[in-house]
């Protein structure tokens, strides 16, 4: 474990062009934490790879997905008994996109598909007034923009997970489930090259739709607020459990 403290649980996988282009999504998450790869252990949870144990002296991401929690995929389910143990055992967690809502649903909330359709592009999320109690929350502005594309949501919240911001499609932009567990329906780790290259794949779709895809593009936004917020949970996790002299730890 002491190589590699941080867990990506991987149940998506990028088109081509995409991979080819910004590779694959642990890539863009370790870029946004300032983790190095090849010090993080990859599940790809999706491809049927066998879940670690969960360990307290562990940080897992769980990002987002192509597939949708509804679906109750038996990886996704086995991803959610996952989540369950490590949170019985105070593991740190964050959750993104599907991984956000894999979260609320394995400890007791409920997604369905938002009756409003699908939430894409640069997005503003509006801080909770609780949010000024939140560590990490508290010196972000009240306000900022994030990279979205989702058309699943959670619909209730777990018991006792609190929601600490939202945007005007959909209520539950960042949820904390506990002192070592969080997460967000946008996506902290997306650049706006990326986020930019997920609307072109989907212009067809995005256009039958009612969206403009040209539109979209030429509105998105630098997002340094959520890839801040998702380094310094990482960070703040991994100085928990890692050895106070240790290099990984000095860094958050």
């Amino acid at each position: 474990m002491a190589d590699r403290p941080l867990i990506i649980l991987q149940v998506g996988f990028p088109c081509d062009a995409i991979r080819e282009t910004h590779g694959d999504i642990p890539s863009w998450f370790c870029r946004a934490i300032q983790h190095p790869l090849e010090q993080t252990e990859v599940i790809r949870v999706f491809d049927g790879e066998p879940l670690p144990a969960p360990d307290a002296n562990r940080v897992a991401v769980i990002t987002g997905s192509w597939a949708m929690v509804t679906d109750r995929l038996p990886w996704s389910e086995a991803a959610a008994e996952w989540i369950r143990q490590a949170m019985t055992m105070g593991m740190s967690l964050f959750g993104v996109c599907y991984g956000h809502q894999l979260m609320a649903h394995a400890l007791g909330g409920e997604v369905e598909w938002h009756p409003q359709g699908r939430e894409v592009g640069s997005q503003a999320i509006h801080l909770h007034p609780s949010a000024s109690n939140d560590m990490l929350l508290s010196t972000l502005p009240r306000e900022f923009p994030a990279h979205l594309t989702h058309m699943q949501t959670v619909s209730r919240l777990p018991e006792g997970a609190l929601a600490l911001a939202s945007s005007a499609h959909d209520q539950h932009q960042i949820v904390r489930y506990g002192p070592n567990a969080m997460s967000t329906q946008f996506h902290p780790e997306f650049t706006p090259a990326i986020a930019a290259d997920m609307i072109r794949q989907r212009n067809a779709v995005l256009t039958e739709e009612g969206f403009d895809p040209q539109a979209l593009l030429a509105s998105l936004l630098p997002a340094p607020e959520t890839t801040e917020l998702l380094r310094r949970f990482v960070n703040q996790a991994l100085s928990r459990v890692l050895p106070q002299d240790d290099s990984l730890a000095q860094s958050a």
